[in-house]
């Protein structure tokens, strides 16, 4: 049972010393990180959806106008 423990405690000593813990807080920023670049896409989205949205309306006004000024 000791000897159980004393490995157990070797090799938690052993993986801290290898860089594990250095390896998850690496990963955790990475996940931060892409969850901001997640945002920002999902912002630049709407933001084009606006732009398509407004750009689609200003056509169709125009095309009524034409239509209007052909008659």
């Amino acid at each position: 049972m000791k000897w159980t423990i004393c490995v157990s405690c070797m090799l938690v000593g052993w993986l801290a010393g290898c860089g594990v813990s250095e390896t998850a807080v690496t990963a955790a920023a990475a996940g931060k990180g892409k969850a901001e670049e997640i945002r920002q896409g999902q912002e630049t989205l709407k933001q084009v959806q606006t732009r398509i949205d407004a750009a689609t309306q200003q056509a169709d006004a125009q095309r009524k106008e034409l239509d209007a000024a052909a008659q």
